[in-house]
């Protein structure tokens, strides 16, 4: 009885290993499909342009990883702990070097 089971199990396999292989060849059409979407939509917004620079990108990342360490302060004297506020002073100081950034929203 258990070469039985083990002949059934082995066939079980087979069959669950084909029709594996066509449902990777269903979703690669589907990521094409996908890529295609996503290259006609990239085209409209990239003529709009990017909200932050290459610059207050890499500004933001250093205050980040100051944060991370422990050194980030607010003020020169109060330790930063919240990681938003963290955001908001790398974009601050961003703004400030001349970097492109959006505008501040009126309060």
């Amino acid at each position: 009885m258990a070469t039985a089971k083990k002949s059934s199990s082995s066939r079980r396999r087979t069959s669950s290993s084909h029709s594996g292989t066509r449902r990777t060849t269903a979703s690669a059409g589907r990521r094409k499909a996908a890529a295609k979407k996503k290259s006609t939509s990239a085209s409209s917004s990239s003529s709009k342009g990017r909200k932050y620079s290459s610059k207050a990108q890499t500004k933001v990342g250093k205050v980040m990883r100051e944060y991370k360490q422990g050194k980030l302060k607010s003020g020169g004297k109060r330790k930063v702990k919240s990681r938003k506020q963290a955001i908001a002073i790398g974009i601050s100081e961003a703004r400030k070097s001349g970097a492109k950034v959006p505008r501040k929203k009126a309060a």
